[in-house]
Protein backbone atom coordinates (compact mmCIF):
# COMPACT_ATOMS: atom_id res chain seq x y z
CA UNK A 1 0.00 0.00 0.00
CA UNK A 2 1.34 3.68 -1.07
CA UNK A 3 1.78 5.94 2.31
CA UNK A 4 1.21 9.75 2.00
CA UNK A 5 3.97 10.71 3.83
CA UNK A 6 2.60 14.12 4.54
CA UNK A 7 -0.51 12.82 5.93
CA UNK A 8 1.38 10.36 7.87
CA UNK A 9 3.46 12.78 9.77
CA UNK A 10 0.53 15.20 10.46
CA UNK A 11 -1.01 12.21 11.71
CA UNK A 12 1.55 11.08 13.57
CA UNK A 13 1.78 14.80 15.15
CA UNK A 14 -1.96 15.03 15.91
CA UNK A 15 -2.07 11.64 17.59
CA UNK A 16 1.12 12.65 19.58
CA UNK A 17 -0.77 15.92 20.91
CA UNK A 18 -3.84 13.85 21.93
CA UNK A 19 -1.57 11.45 24.19
CA UNK A 20 -0.11 14.23 25.70
CA UNK A 21 -3.28 16.27 26.36
CA UNK A 22 -4.71 13.03 27.86
CA UNK A 23 -1.68 12.58 29.78
CA UNK A 24 -1.89 16.28 31.31
CA UNK A 25 -5.71 15.49 32.40
CA UNK A 26 -4.73 12.79 33.70
CA UNK A 27 -1.76 14.24 35.41
CA UNK A 28 -4.42 16.67 37.35
CA UNK A 29 -2.73 16.43 41.50
CA UNK A 30 -5.52 15.97 43.72
CA UNK A 31 -6.01 15.72 47.11
CA UNK A 32 -5.45 12.22 48.00
CA UNK A 33 -9.05 11.55 49.20
CA UNK A 34 -10.73 13.58 46.24
CA UNK A 35 -8.56 11.47 43.75
CA UNK A 36 -10.41 8.38 45.87
CA UNK A 37 -13.89 9.86 45.40
CA UNK A 38 -13.33 10.88 41.80
CA UNK A 39 -12.42 7.09 41.31
CA UNK A 40 -14.98 5.56 43.22
CA UNK A 41 -17.60 7.64 41.36
CA UNK A 42 -16.01 6.32 37.66
CA UNK A 43 -15.36 3.00 38.43
CA UNK A 44 -18.15 1.46 41.14
CA UNK A 45 -21.05 4.44 41.15
CA UNK A 46 -24.40 2.97 42.87
CA UNK A 47 -26.70 5.72 41.33
CA UNK A 48 -28.31 3.94 38.21
CA UNK A 49 -29.15 1.24 41.19
CA UNK A 50 -30.22 3.88 43.60
CA UNK A 51 -32.45 4.97 41.09
CA UNK A 52 -34.10 1.93 39.82
CA UNK A 53 -35.01 1.15 43.36
CA UNK A 54 -36.38 4.89 44.51
CA UNK A 55 -37.75 5.24 40.93
CA UNK A 56 -39.03 2.49 39.65
CA UNK A 57 -39.83 0.58 42.45
CA UNK A 58 -40.92 2.75 44.96
CA UNK A 59 -42.39 5.45 42.94
CA UNK A 60 -43.52 8.80 43.52
CA UNK A 61 -43.35 10.07 46.88
CA UNK A 62 -46.53 12.70 47.18
CA UNK A 63 -46.36 13.48 51.35
CA UNK A 64 -48.21 11.46 53.60
CA UNK A 65 -48.83 8.43 50.57
CA UNK A 66 -47.48 5.11 51.69
CA UNK A 67 -44.91 5.62 49.31
CA UNK A 68 -43.39 7.81 51.00
CA UNK A 69 -43.39 5.65 53.95
CA UNK A 70 -41.54 3.05 52.27
CA UNK A 71 -39.23 5.71 50.81
CA UNK A 72 -38.36 6.66 53.78
CA UNK A 73 -37.60 3.17 55.43
CA UNK A 74 -35.94 2.06 52.52
CA UNK A 75 -33.09 5.31 52.48
CA UNK A 76 -32.59 4.64 56.82
CA UNK A 77 -31.87 0.49 55.30
CA UNK A 78 -29.34 1.92 52.75
CA UNK A 79 -27.92 4.03 54.93
CA UNK A 80 -27.24 1.45 57.57
CA UNK A 81 -26.24 -1.07 54.89
CA UNK A 82 -23.15 1.21 54.03
CA UNK A 83 -22.41 1.59 58.10
CA UNK A 84 -24.19 4.73 58.59
CA UNK A 85 -26.27 5.78 61.36
CA UNK A 86 -29.60 7.04 59.76
CA UNK A 87 -33.13 7.26 61.78
CA UNK A 88 -36.33 9.06 60.43
CA UNK A 89 -37.45 12.09 62.57
CA UNK A 90 -40.66 12.92 62.83
CA UNK A 91 -41.85 16.15 62.25
CA UNK A 92 -45.98 16.36 61.46
CA UNK A 93 -48.44 14.21 60.11
CA UNK A 94 -50.30 14.51 56.78
CA UNK A 95 -53.63 13.28 55.23
CA UNK A 96 -52.82 10.23 53.71
CA UNK A 97 -53.70 9.26 50.07
CA UNK A 98 -53.05 6.48 47.56
CA UNK A 99 -52.76 6.77 43.92
CA UNK A 100 -55.00 3.79 42.48
CA UNK A 101 -56.24 3.87 38.48
CA UNK A 102 -57.58 6.53 36.41
CA UNK A 103 -59.56 5.20 33.79
CA UNK A 104 -61.45 8.14 31.63
CA UNK A 105 -63.43 7.58 28.27
CA UNK A 106 -65.08 9.44 26.04
CA UNK A 107 -68.83 7.81 25.42
CA UNK A 108 -70.05 10.07 23.40
CA UNK A 109 -71.05 11.11 20.02
CA UNK A 110 -67.98 8.59 19.78
CA UNK A 111 -66.27 5.98 22.02
CA UNK A 112 -62.45 6.95 22.67
CA UNK A 113 -59.50 6.06 25.57
CA UNK A 114 -58.56 9.94 26.69
CA UNK A 115 -54.63 10.64 28.30
CA UNK A 116 -56.04 11.69 31.68
CA UNK A 117 -55.11 11.29 35.22
CA UNK A 118 -56.58 11.90 38.69
CA UNK A 119 -54.95 14.85 41.03
CA UNK A 120 -53.47 14.09 44.59
CA UNK A 121 -55.86 13.81 47.14
CA UNK A 122 -58.71 13.80 44.37
CA UNK A 123 -61.94 11.21 46.07
CA UNK A 124 -62.26 8.37 44.29
CA UNK A 125 -65.36 7.88 42.42
CA UNK A 126 -66.34 4.65 44.12
CA UNK A 127 -68.38 3.93 40.62
CA UNK A 128 -67.77 5.28 37.18
CA UNK A 129 -69.26 8.76 36.90
CA UNK A 130 -70.42 9.48 33.65
CA UNK A 131 -71.67 12.94 32.50
CA UNK A 132 -72.05 15.69 29.62
CA UNK A 133 -68.94 17.97 29.58
CA UNK A 134 -69.70 21.89 29.38
CA UNK A 135 -67.21 24.68 29.25
CA UNK A 136 -66.85 27.91 31.22
CA UNK A 137 -69.51 30.65 30.01
CA UNK A 138 -67.91 34.19 28.79
CA UNK A 139 -69.31 36.38 31.26
CA UNK A 140 -69.40 40.02 32.16
CA UNK A 141 -69.62 39.41 35.67
CA UNK A 142 -70.05 37.80 39.28
CA UNK A 143 -73.75 37.47 39.07
CA UNK A 144 -73.69 36.74 35.16
CA UNK A 145 -71.83 33.24 36.78
CA UNK A 146 -73.66 32.55 39.78
CA UNK A 147 -76.72 32.52 37.34
CA UNK A 148 -75.00 30.00 35.14
CA UNK A 149 -74.04 27.84 38.08
CA UNK A 150 -77.47 26.54 38.75
CA UNK A 151 -77.30 24.73 35.45
CA UNK A 152 -74.00 22.86 36.20
CA UNK A 153 -75.73 20.01 38.56
CA UNK A 154 -74.76 17.15 37.16
CA UNK A 155 -72.43 18.00 34.58
CA UNK A 156 -68.39 17.82 34.12
CA UNK A 157 -67.02 21.34 33.98
CA UNK A 158 -63.91 21.94 32.20
CA UNK A 159 -62.06 25.28 33.65
CA UNK A 160 -58.47 25.43 31.75
CA UNK A 161 -57.56 27.34 28.99
CA UNK A 162 -58.42 25.95 25.54
CA UNK A 163 -54.89 25.68 23.58
CA UNK A 164 -55.43 26.04 19.62
CA UNK A 165 -52.04 24.19 19.14
CA UNK A 166 -50.49 21.72 21.21
CA UNK A 167 -47.45 22.19 19.38
CA UNK A 168 -44.69 24.03 21.39
CA UNK A 169 -43.67 27.66 20.76
CA UNK A 170 -39.97 26.37 19.93
CA UNK A 171 -41.31 23.81 16.80
CA UNK A 172 -43.41 26.62 15.55
CA UNK A 173 -40.75 29.37 15.40
CA UNK A 174 -38.29 26.56 13.72
CA UNK A 175 -40.96 26.08 10.38
CA UNK A 176 -43.51 28.54 10.51
CA UNK A 177 -42.59 31.82 8.60
CA UNK A 178 -41.65 35.15 10.70
CA UNK A 179 -44.90 36.68 9.83
CA UNK A 180 -47.01 33.25 10.91
CA UNK A 181 -44.82 32.83 13.99
CA UNK A 182 -45.37 36.60 15.10
CA UNK A 183 -48.87 35.93 14.20
CA UNK A 184 -49.10 32.63 16.44
CA UNK A 185 -47.13 34.26 19.16
CA UNK A 186 -49.89 37.31 19.02
CA UNK A 187 -52.90 35.29 19.34
CA UNK A 188 -51.71 32.64 21.82
CA UNK A 189 -51.14 36.17 24.12
CA UNK A 190 -54.65 36.95 23.63
CA UNK A 191 -55.81 33.35 24.52
CA UNK A 192 -54.15 33.99 27.67
CA UNK A 193 -55.48 37.07 28.57
CA UNK A 194 -58.91 36.29 27.28
CA UNK A 195 -58.64 33.34 30.18
CA UNK A 196 -57.38 35.77 32.48
CA UNK A 197 -60.61 37.86 32.39
CA UNK A 198 -63.03 34.93 32.08
CA UNK A 199 -61.50 33.46 35.27
CA UNK A 200 -61.60 36.96 36.95
CA UNK A 201 -65.26 37.79 35.89
CA UNK A 202 -66.83 34.90 37.57
CA UNK A 203 -65.89 35.98 41.04
CA UNK A 204 -63.58 33.23 41.93
CA UNK A 205 -59.85 32.18 40.92
CA UNK A 206 -58.19 29.22 40.12
CA UNK A 207 -58.27 27.75 43.93
CA UNK A 208 -61.81 28.36 44.83
CA UNK A 209 -63.52 27.53 41.74
CA UNK A 210 -63.72 24.15 41.70
CA UNK A 211 -65.15 24.57 45.17
CA UNK A 212 -67.94 26.68 43.59
CA UNK A 213 -68.10 24.03 41.22
CA UNK A 214 -68.54 21.32 43.46
CA UNK A 215 -70.67 22.95 46.19
CA UNK A 216 -73.50 23.70 42.92
CA UNK A 217 -73.40 20.04 42.27
CA UNK A 218 -71.08 19.48 38.90
CA UNK A 219 -70.05 15.84 39.05
CA UNK A 220 -66.60 16.58 38.25
CA UNK A 221 -64.30 18.87 36.92
CA UNK A 222 -61.41 18.61 34.06
CA UNK A 223 -58.46 20.64 34.00
CA UNK A 224 -55.38 20.48 31.62
CA UNK A 225 -52.02 21.89 33.14
CA UNK A 226 -50.00 22.32 29.78
CA UNK A 227 -46.70 23.29 30.18
CA UNK A 228 -46.33 23.87 26.59
CA UNK A 229 -44.06 20.88 25.64
CA UNK A 230 -45.60 18.36 24.14
CA UNK A 231 -46.80 15.42 26.57
CA UNK A 232 -46.32 17.53 29.67
CA UNK A 233 -48.57 18.37 32.21
CA UNK A 234 -48.16 19.52 35.78
CA UNK A 235 -49.59 17.26 38.35
CA UNK A 236 -50.79 19.03 41.56
CA UNK A 237 -53.01 18.34 44.23
CA UNK A 238 -57.29 18.73 44.01
CA UNK A 239 -59.09 21.30 45.33
CA UNK A 240 -62.50 19.63 45.35
CA UNK A 241 -63.71 16.48 48.57
CA UNK A 242 -66.05 14.55 47.15
CA UNK A 243 -66.43 15.04 43.43
CA UNK A 244 -63.28 13.62 40.81
CA UNK A 245 -60.75 16.20 39.68
CA UNK A 246 -59.06 15.16 36.89
CA UNK A 247 -55.87 16.04 34.04
CA UNK A 248 -56.33 15.56 30.51
CA UNK A 249 -53.58 15.89 27.81
CA UNK A 250 -53.81 18.96 26.01
CA UNK A 251 -55.04 17.18 22.90
CA UNK A 252 -58.30 15.45 24.03
CA UNK A 253 -58.37 18.12 26.59
CA UNK A 254 -58.52 20.66 23.19
CA UNK A 255 -61.00 17.50 21.56
CA UNK A 256 -63.96 17.63 24.20
CA UNK A 257 -63.76 22.09 24.82
CA UNK A 258 -64.26 21.99 20.78
CA UNK A 259 -66.96 19.97 20.62
CA UNK A 260 -68.73 21.27 24.22
CA UNK A 261 -68.20 24.71 22.44
CA UNK A 262 -70.24 23.00 19.53
CA UNK A 263 -72.99 22.01 21.14
CA UNK A 264 -72.07 18.54 20.16
CA UNK A 265 -72.88 17.46 24.30
CA UNK A 266 -69.87 15.07 24.49
CA UNK A 267 -70.11 13.03 27.50
CA UNK A 268 -67.25 11.31 29.45
CA UNK A 269 -67.02 8.36 32.05
CA UNK A 270 -64.67 9.07 34.71
CA UNK A 271 -63.55 6.13 37.01
CA UNK A 272 -60.79 7.01 39.95
CA UNK A 273 -59.97 4.28 42.86
CA UNK A 274 -57.60 6.71 44.99
CA UNK A 275 -57.84 5.55 48.72
CA UNK A 276 -57.70 8.38 51.78
CA UNK A 277 -56.28 6.36 54.56
CA UNK A 278 -56.68 9.14 57.38
CA UNK A 279 -53.46 10.34 58.83
CA UNK A 280 -49.84 9.83 58.28
CA UNK A 281 -46.74 10.61 60.15
CA UNK A 282 -44.47 12.68 57.99
CA UNK A 283 -40.75 12.15 58.22
CA UNK A 284 -37.24 13.38 57.87
CA UNK A 285 -34.84 10.50 57.21
CA UNK A 286 -31.63 11.67 59.01
CA UNK A 287 -28.49 10.37 58.21
CA UNK A 288 -24.98 10.85 60.71
CA UNK A 289 -21.10 10.19 60.42
CA UNK A 290 -20.36 11.39 63.83
CA UNK A 291 -17.21 13.54 63.61
CA UNK A 292 -13.84 12.38 65.30
CA UNK A 293 -12.54 15.73 65.97
CA UNK A 294 -14.95 18.08 66.18
CA UNK A 295 -18.27 16.32 66.61
CA UNK A 296 -20.21 18.72 67.94
CA UNK A 297 -20.04 20.65 64.45
CA UNK A 298 -21.74 19.97 61.32
CA UNK A 299 -22.01 19.41 57.55
CA UNK A 300 -24.95 19.00 56.22
CA UNK A 301 -26.06 17.53 52.65
CA UNK A 302 -29.26 18.61 51.89
CA UNK A 303 -31.95 16.96 49.14
CA UNK A 304 -35.82 16.99 49.44
CA UNK A 305 -37.03 13.12 49.53
CA UNK A 306 -40.63 14.05 48.70
CA UNK A 307 -42.66 14.44 44.96
CA UNK A 308 -45.64 15.09 43.83
CA UNK A 309 -46.77 11.83 42.08
CA UNK A 310 -47.61 12.85 38.55
CA UNK A 311 -44.96 10.45 37.50
CA UNK A 312 -41.71 9.22 39.54
CA UNK A 313 -40.16 12.36 40.74
CA UNK A 314 -37.50 11.85 39.25
CA UNK A 315 -35.55 15.04 38.73
CA UNK A 316 -37.66 16.27 41.39
CA UNK A 317 -36.04 15.45 43.61
CA UNK A 318 -34.77 11.92 42.83
CA UNK A 319 -31.56 13.06 41.43
CA UNK A 320 -30.56 15.47 44.59
CA UNK A 321 -31.79 12.28 47.19
CA UNK A 322 -29.50 9.74 45.01
CA UNK A 323 -26.40 12.46 44.41
CA UNK A 324 -25.98 13.06 48.32
CA UNK A 325 -26.80 9.17 49.12
CA UNK A 326 -24.28 8.08 47.18
CA UNK A 327 -22.17 11.14 48.45
CA UNK A 328 -22.19 9.91 51.99
CA UNK A 329 -21.45 6.62 51.00
CA UNK A 330 -18.19 7.43 49.27
CA UNK A 331 -17.39 10.10 52.19
CA UNK A 332 -17.98 7.16 54.84
CA UNK A 333 -15.93 4.75 52.65
CA UNK A 334 -13.13 6.91 51.51
CA UNK A 335 -12.97 9.50 54.26
CA UNK A 336 -13.44 7.71 57.34
CA UNK A 337 -11.64 10.14 59.91
CA UNK A 338 -14.09 13.19 59.06
CA UNK A 339 -13.51 15.73 61.71
CA UNK A 340 -17.13 17.19 61.62
CA UNK A 341 -20.10 15.26 61.76
CA UNK A 342 -21.53 14.88 58.32
CA UNK A 343 -25.41 14.97 58.31
CA UNK A 344 -27.79 14.01 55.43
CA UNK A 345 -31.38 15.82 55.36
CA UNK A 346 -33.96 13.90 52.89
CA UNK A 347 -36.67 15.79 53.55
CA UNK A 348 -40.68 15.56 53.61
CA UNK A 349 -43.22 17.76 52.29
CA UNK A 350 -40.83 20.08 50.47
CA UNK A 351 -43.11 20.36 47.90
CA UNK A 352 -45.98 21.91 50.05
CA UNK A 353 -43.62 24.70 51.64
CA UNK A 354 -40.07 23.43 52.81
CA UNK A 355 -41.77 22.13 55.67
CA UNK A 356 -39.75 19.48 56.52
CA UNK A 357 -36.38 21.24 56.27
CA UNK A 358 -38.45 24.02 58.24
CA UNK A 359 -38.91 21.44 60.94
CA UNK A 360 -35.55 20.13 61.13
CA UNK A 361 -33.73 23.74 61.23
CA UNK A 362 -36.41 24.75 64.54
CA UNK A 363 -36.60 20.83 66.49
CA UNK A 364 -32.95 20.84 66.44
CA UNK A 365 -31.10 24.04 67.44
CA UNK A 366 -28.06 22.01 68.93
CA UNK A 367 -27.34 21.23 65.24
CA UNK A 368 -28.15 24.23 63.73
CA UNK A 369 -25.87 26.62 66.16
CA UNK A 370 -23.11 24.63 65.11
CA UNK A 371 -23.22 24.02 61.52
CA UNK A 372 -20.52 24.88 59.21
CA UNK A 373 -22.15 24.64 56.24
CA UNK A 374 -25.25 22.97 54.17
CA UNK A 375 -25.17 22.33 50.47
CA UNK A 376 -28.65 21.04 49.20
CA UNK A 377 -28.96 19.79 45.02
CA UNK A 378 -33.18 20.00 44.00
CA UNK A 379 -33.18 21.37 40.63
CA UNK A 380 -32.71 18.51 38.24
CA UNK A 381 -30.79 16.39 36.18
CA UNK A 382 -28.20 18.80 34.95
CA UNK A 383 -24.08 18.96 36.40
CA UNK A 384 -23.54 21.79 38.83
CA UNK A 385 -23.19 25.31 36.86
CA UNK A 386 -24.17 27.83 39.35
CA UNK A 387 -23.06 28.49 43.14
CA UNK A 388 -23.26 31.57 45.14
CA UNK A 389 -22.66 32.97 48.74
CA UNK A 390 -26.30 33.29 49.53
CA UNK A 391 -25.44 36.69 50.93
CA UNK A 392 -22.87 35.66 53.48
CA UNK A 393 -19.99 38.12 53.33
CA UNK A 394 -16.83 36.32 53.32
CA UNK A 395 -18.55 32.82 51.33
CA UNK A 396 -16.04 33.52 48.98
CA UNK A 397 -13.28 32.77 51.57
CA UNK A 398 -14.26 29.38 52.46
CA UNK A 399 -16.37 28.35 49.29
CA UNK A 400 -12.74 29.49 47.25
CA UNK A 401 -11.02 26.91 49.36
CA UNK A 402 -13.18 24.49 48.94
CA UNK A 403 -14.05 24.72 45.71
CA UNK A 404 -10.01 24.47 44.55
CA UNK A 405 -9.90 20.82 45.63
CA UNK A 406 -12.53 20.14 42.95
CA UNK A 407 -11.20 18.03 39.91
CA UNK A 408 -11.15 20.60 37.26
CA UNK A 409 -13.70 18.48 34.53
CA UNK A 410 -16.09 19.19 37.62
CA UNK A 411 -15.16 23.21 38.37
CA UNK A 412 -14.83 24.43 35.23
CA UNK A 413 -18.59 24.62 34.01
CA UNK A 414 -19.79 26.17 37.82
CA UNK A 415 -19.82 30.40 37.95
CA UNK A 416 -19.97 31.71 40.97
CA UNK A 417 -21.52 34.86 42.62
CA UNK A 418 -20.57 36.58 45.66
CA UNK A 419 -21.47 37.32 48.17
CA UNK A 420 -24.47 36.83 46.56
CA UNK A 421 -28.28 37.50 48.20
CA UNK A 422 -30.42 34.83 50.22
CA UNK A 423 -32.47 32.67 49.00
CA UNK A 424 -35.86 33.28 49.98
CA UNK A 425 -37.65 29.79 49.60
CA UNK A 426 -36.96 28.18 46.41
CA UNK A 427 -35.91 24.92 48.15
CA UNK A 428 -34.39 23.57 51.13
CA UNK A 429 -31.24 25.76 51.07
CA UNK A 430 -33.64 28.94 52.15
CA UNK A 431 -34.32 27.34 55.20
CA UNK A 432 -30.62 27.18 56.65
CA UNK A 433 -29.86 30.69 54.85
CA UNK A 434 -33.24 32.00 57.12
CA UNK A 435 -31.14 30.41 60.35
CA UNK A 436 -28.29 32.53 59.80
CA UNK A 437 -26.16 29.32 58.15
CA UNK A 438 -24.87 29.10 54.86
CA UNK A 439 -27.34 26.95 53.03
CA UNK A 440 -25.38 26.34 49.58
CA UNK A 441 -27.47 25.40 45.86
CA UNK A 442 -25.55 23.62 43.92
CA UNK A 443 -27.42 24.92 41.29
CA UNK A 444 -27.21 22.69 37.77
CA UNK A 445 -27.86 22.81 34.38
CA UNK A 446 -31.51 23.42 33.20
CA UNK A 447 -31.82 19.98 30.78
CA UNK A 448 -35.42 20.94 30.60
CA UNK A 449 -36.46 20.99 33.76
CA UNK A 450 -38.69 23.70 34.17
CA UNK A 451 -40.76 23.24 30.91
CA UNK A 452 -40.58 19.82 31.04
CA UNK A 453 -40.21 17.17 33.93
CA UNK A 454 -41.03 20.27 36.61
CA UNK A 455 -43.92 18.56 38.64
CA UNK A 456 -45.13 16.86 35.56
CA UNK A 457 -46.39 13.32 34.37
CA UNK A 458 -43.04 12.67 32.00
CA UNK A 459 -40.20 12.90 35.44
CA UNK A 460 -39.48 9.70 35.13
CA UNK A 461 -36.33 7.46 35.50
CA UNK A 462 -35.05 7.60 31.69
CA UNK A 463 -34.80 11.92 32.30
CA UNK A 464 -32.07 11.30 33.82
CA UNK A 465 -28.47 12.20 32.65
CA UNK A 466 -26.29 9.56 35.15
CA UNK A 467 -23.09 11.43 33.93
CA UNK A 468 -24.16 14.80 35.06
CA UNK A 469 -25.28 13.58 38.24
CA UNK A 470 -21.82 11.86 38.79
CA UNK A 471 -20.73 15.04 38.58
CA UNK A 472 -22.83 16.24 41.48
CA UNK A 473 -21.51 13.42 43.39
CA UNK A 474 -17.83 14.64 42.95
CA UNK A 475 -18.84 18.19 43.95
CA UNK A 476 -20.96 17.33 47.06
CA UNK A 477 -18.41 14.68 48.73
CA UNK A 478 -15.50 16.94 47.78
CA UNK A 479 -17.13 20.46 49.40
CA UNK A 480 -18.82 18.53 52.27
CA UNK A 481 -15.03 16.75 52.76
CA UNK A 482 -12.93 20.39 52.57
CA UNK A 483 -15.98 21.75 54.76
CA UNK A 484 -15.18 19.28 57.17
CA UNK A 485 -11.27 19.41 57.27
CA UNK A 486 -11.33 23.42 57.27
CA UNK A 487 -9.59 24.85 60.25
CA UNK A 488 -11.91 27.83 60.14
CA UNK A 489 -15.59 28.17 60.98
CA UNK A 490 -17.15 29.73 58.50
CA UNK A 491 -18.40 33.25 59.04
CA UNK A 492 -21.89 33.47 59.18
CA UNK A 493 -21.51 37.60 58.74
CA UNK A 494 -24.71 38.53 56.24
CA UNK A 495 -24.54 41.13 53.76
CA UNK A 496 -26.14 44.88 53.99
CA UNK A 497 -29.03 43.96 51.48
CA UNK A 498 -30.17 47.08 49.50
CA UNK A 499 -32.96 49.12 50.44
CA UNK A 500 -36.49 48.12 50.79
CA UNK A 501 -35.24 44.15 51.22
CA UNK A 502 -34.60 42.35 53.97
CA UNK A 503 -32.90 39.13 55.10
CA UNK A 504 -35.49 35.92 55.06
CA UNK A 505 -36.52 35.04 58.50
CA UNK A 506 -37.23 31.11 60.09
CA UNK A 507 -40.62 30.54 59.22
CA UNK A 508 -42.93 27.64 60.82
CA UNK A 509 -43.54 24.45 59.10
CA UNK A 510 -46.49 23.63 58.04
CA UNK A 511 -46.87 20.04 60.62
CA UNK A 512 -50.59 18.85 59.41
CA UNK A 513 -51.95 18.94 56.33
CA UNK A 514 -54.78 17.46 53.74
CA UNK A 515 -53.38 18.66 50.50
Amino acid sequence: MKINMKTSFATLLLSSQIVFAQQHVSEEKLDPIVQSIVNEVNNNSQLEQLAFELLDVIGPRLVGSPAMEQANNWSVDKFRSWGIEAKNQQFGEWASWQRGITQVEMTYPRIKSLEAMQLAWSPSTKKPVEAEVVVLPRVNNAQEFSNWLKNVKGKIVLISQYQRSGRPDHQIKEFATPELYEQFKAQRAKDTEDFKNLIKHTGYDNNSLPEALEKAGAAGIVISNWTGIMGANRIFGAKTKTIPTIDIAVEDYGMLYRMASNDKKPKIKINTESKNLGKAKSFNTIATIPGKEKPNEYIILSAHLDSWDGAQGATDNGTGTITMMEAARILKKYYPNNKRTIIVGLWGSEEQGLNGSRAFVKDNPEIINNTQVAFNQDNGTGRVVNIQGQGFVDAYDYLGRWMAALPKKVSKHIETTFPGTPGGGGSDHASFVAAGIPGISLSSLNWGYSGYTWHTNRDTYDKIMFDEVKNNVIAAAVLAYMASEDPEQTSKQKRVLPAGQTWPEIKEPKRTGTN
